[in-house]
């Protein structure tokens, strides 16, 4: 996880379950995968799906000025 900020306790839970989950994956036999949340869930996603396509975002949307304004981080563009 990357932060500009320190770590809470709700990253720190955050961490340790996706953490848990990593090594599941890896007793259950499986290689090439993260961990990640989808619909409230703990999945594994496969790597090479996960980074087949660039995705971006928007400077100007109005999502990522919703993101700014609820993480308190400043405006550059």
């Amino acid at each position: 996880m990357i932060r500009a900020c320190r770590a809470n306790a709700s990253d720190g839970i955050l961490c340790t379950v996706l953490g848990q989950n990593a090594v599941h994956g890896a007793f259950a036999g499986y290689s090439g995968i993260t961990v990640g949340i989808c619909n409230t869930h703990y999945v594994y996603f496969p790597i090479p799906e996960v980074i087949s396509y660039p995705r971006a975002v928007d400077p100007n949307s109005r999502m990522w000025h919703r993101c700014l304004t609820s993480t308190g981080q400043p405006d550059f563009v």
